[in-house]
Protein backbone atom coordinates (compact mmCIF):
# COMPACT_ATOMS: atom_id res chain seq x y z
CA UNK A 1 0.00 0.00 0.00
CA UNK A 2 1.48 3.29 -0.63
CA UNK A 3 2.35 5.85 1.61
CA UNK A 4 -0.47 8.17 2.57
CA UNK A 5 1.57 11.45 2.28
CA UNK A 6 1.48 10.04 -1.69
CA UNK A 7 -1.91 9.55 -2.47
CA UNK A 8 -3.99 12.76 -3.57
CA UNK A 9 -6.05 14.37 -0.94
CA UNK A 10 -8.89 14.26 -3.19
CA UNK A 11 -8.29 10.31 -2.88
CA UNK A 12 -8.08 10.15 0.38
CA UNK A 13 -11.30 11.96 0.95
CA UNK A 14 -13.04 9.71 -0.86
CA UNK A 15 -11.63 6.89 0.72
CA UNK A 16 -12.82 8.18 4.02
CA UNK A 17 -16.37 8.45 2.60
CA UNK A 18 -16.62 4.80 1.36
CA UNK A 19 -15.31 3.98 4.76
CA UNK A 20 -18.15 5.96 6.73
CA UNK A 21 -20.98 4.11 3.75
CA UNK A 22 -19.42 0.82 4.84
CA UNK A 23 -19.70 1.60 8.62
CA UNK A 24 -23.36 2.77 8.36
CA UNK A 25 -24.07 -0.22 6.15
CA UNK A 26 -22.55 -2.50 9.00
CA UNK A 27 -24.46 -0.95 11.44
CA UNK A 28 -27.96 -1.46 9.52
CA UNK A 29 -26.79 -5.29 8.84
CA UNK A 30 -26.21 -5.96 12.39
CA UNK A 31 -29.95 -4.12 13.23
CA UNK A 32 -31.74 -6.46 10.65
CA UNK A 33 -29.66 -9.55 11.94
CA UNK A 34 -30.88 -8.65 15.30
CA UNK A 35 -26.98 -8.59 17.25
CA UNK A 36 -23.99 -6.98 16.96
CA UNK A 37 -21.65 -8.50 14.53
CA UNK A 38 -18.32 -8.48 14.87
CA UNK A 39 -16.10 -6.26 13.28
CA UNK A 40 -13.61 -7.40 10.17
CA UNK A 41 -10.55 -8.62 11.19
CA UNK A 42 -11.32 -8.93 14.88
CA UNK A 43 -10.64 -12.24 16.12
CA UNK A 44 -11.78 -13.38 20.20
CA UNK A 45 -8.37 -13.69 22.17
CA UNK A 46 -6.66 -17.35 21.52
CA UNK A 47 -5.81 -18.67 25.04
CA UNK A 48 -3.46 -21.32 25.96
CA UNK A 49 -3.74 -24.13 28.71
CA UNK A 50 -1.45 -24.15 31.58
CA UNK A 51 0.38 -27.15 29.90
CA UNK A 52 1.00 -25.70 26.86
CA UNK A 53 2.41 -22.15 28.24
CA UNK A 54 4.78 -24.26 30.58
CA UNK A 55 5.98 -26.31 27.11
CA UNK A 56 6.36 -22.64 25.46
CA UNK A 57 8.23 -21.29 28.59
CA UNK A 58 10.58 -24.27 29.07
CA UNK A 59 11.58 -24.55 24.99
CA UNK A 60 12.50 -20.50 25.69
CA UNK A 61 14.56 -21.14 28.50
CA UNK A 62 16.46 -24.01 26.53
CA UNK A 63 17.05 -21.80 23.60
CA UNK A 64 18.51 -19.24 26.08
CA UNK A 65 20.46 -21.59 27.88
CA UNK A 66 22.03 -23.14 24.29
CA UNK A 67 22.94 -19.47 23.30
CA UNK A 68 24.60 -18.85 26.13
CA UNK A 69 26.99 -22.18 26.46
CA UNK A 70 27.81 -20.92 22.74
CA UNK A 71 28.65 -17.29 23.81
CA UNK A 72 30.42 -18.96 26.73
CA UNK A 73 32.21 -21.43 24.35
CA UNK A 74 33.20 -18.41 21.82
CA UNK A 75 34.40 -16.48 24.58
CA UNK A 76 36.58 -19.42 26.12
CA UNK A 77 38.17 -19.57 22.66
CA UNK A 78 39.33 -16.34 22.33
Amino acid sequence: MKDLLQIPTENLQKAIAIKREIDKLQAKLSALLGGAAAPAGVRPKRRLSPAARKRISEAAKARWARYRAQKAAKAGKS
